[in-house]
């Protein structure tokens, strides 16, 4: 029997070289209030979620090589080329201007301040 959970993705950990600003990063991106959790191994800023939902943190990690990790679509709060200017007016780079389409809505790609490879969700109006 096969299985088909509420979401593939259950959490994600995102690697970061220096945690105040990664947070400071998407913080300015997407909106973000994001909080710094301590009770670990090692101390991580939690991304915001609601209720019973997908989400993750940053990490003090080794990032893989700009281009070479997966890539994560985190939702924006707004358009996405209002948050691609943002991407880039906090630091990171836009890899490709402009929105592609697809029926759920539409994405751009971007990378953090330690090039780790964003998706950047705009999903289609209800």
């Amino acid at each position: 029997m096969a299985f088909t959970p509420d979401n593939a993705l259950v959490w994600c950990e995102i690697p970061v070289t220096d945690l105040a600003a990664s947070q400071a990063f998407y913080e300015a991106v997407f909106g973000y209030e994001t909080t710094r959790d301590e009770t670990g191994p090692n101390p991580i800023i939690m991304l915001p979620f609601e209720g019973k939902g997908v989400a993750g943190h940053l990490y003090p990690g080794k990032p893989p090589a700009p281009g070479t990790g997966p890539t994560l679509h985190l939702q924006v709060p707004d358009t996405v080329e209002e948050t691609l200017a943002r991407v880039e007016t906090a630091g990171g780079t836009v890899v490709m201007p402009g929105a592609v389409e697809i029926p759920p809505g539409r994405f751009g790609y971007a990378t953090d301040l330690d090039g780790n490879s964003l998706g950047l969700f705009q999903p289609k109006a209800a």
